[in-house]
């Protein structure tokens, strides 16, 4: 299988970005299963109804969330009539929705997507995010009851990142970490056929302080004090992720690339 992760995107012009340039993407790679992280989409907080359509009509073929999961209040309702939008599994008991689901994807081929948030340097104690993803991966045996397998990590800690890919190796076919917004160097293959990089970076424009419009951050960085909200930056945009080509027998992947589309990172892909 061809499948595509794009990280967190962040505002109306990564948006925008991947409305234009998912659709030949799918085409041109042959792409059978397409992710995208949408918590940061609308405003940069959050994800409204609105755009997660907007997200699956360019050919997402599953939204995952994170810790602005529920930052737009209408996705407390939505997310329980939209399977295709997943939460994070520990986020909170109580919590709409589902944190992982069996797709089905192109000729019949089964991809569980599962999403956890970590725990270090967070700022809500969420629950412990091994034991949260170990039942799911033991329902779903790689090349059993799943041909792909996707866990993503969301969460601040490249440690916790790692700890989380040594983990699910050889028991997912990629798992990847969202969260910071900067691409990591560290796209790989476990040697129990895992690919794993520990972030896979944006869909927004680096010209920016982690997606956002400069002059706020640095204000509170260097004075301390904050002037206004947080705008998602409007500039060019990369569309950041991870190319993943995955055995058909067994769910190990045997190829990973990094994705750098547009904007100001240099170029990457397959």
């Amino acid at each position: 299988m061809k499948i595509l992760f794009l990280g967190d995107v962040v505002g109306r012009a990564a948006r925008r970005a991947v409305s234009d340039r998912l659709p030949g993407l799918r085409r041109s790679w042959g792409l059978d299963f397409v992710v995208v992280n949408g918590e940061n989409a609308t405003g940069g907080m959050g994800l409204s109804p609105d755009h997660a359509r907007a997200l699956f009509e360019a050919g997402a073929d599953c939204v995952t969330l994170g810790d602005h999961a529920f930052d737009q209040k209408e996705m407390m309702g939505h997310i329980e009539g939209e399977t295709r939008i997943i939460r994070p599994i520990n986020y909170a008991k109580a919590a709409p929705g589902r944190g992982w689901r069996l797709f089905e994807a192109a000729g019949g081929r089964r991809v569980l997507v599962a999403q956890v948030l970590g725990q270090v340097f967070m700022k809500r104690p969420f629950d412990d995010p091994f034991s949260g993803v170990e039942p799911v991966l033991k329902a779903h045996p790689l090349g059993g009851q799943a041909d792909a397998v996707i866990v993503e990590m969301h969460c601040e800690a490249t440690s916790e990142k790692m700890a989380m890919g040594h983990w699910c190796d050889g028991r997912a076919s990629l798992v990847v970490g969202t969260h910071t917004h900067i691409p990591t160097a560290d796209a790989q293959i476990l040697p129990g056929g895992t690919a794993f990089q520990g972030d896979a970076g944006m869909c927004g424009d680096y010209d920016s302080v982690i997606g956002m419009d400069k002059a706020e951050p640095m204000r509170r960085f260097i004075t301390g004090m904050g002037k206004g909200r947080f705008e998602p930056a409007g500039g060019d945009v990369t569309l950041s992720g991870l190319y993943v080509e995955t055995d058909n027998a067994t769910g190990r992947t045997t190829r990973v690339e990094m994705v750098r589309q547009g904007g100001r990172l240099a170029q990457a892909g397959p």
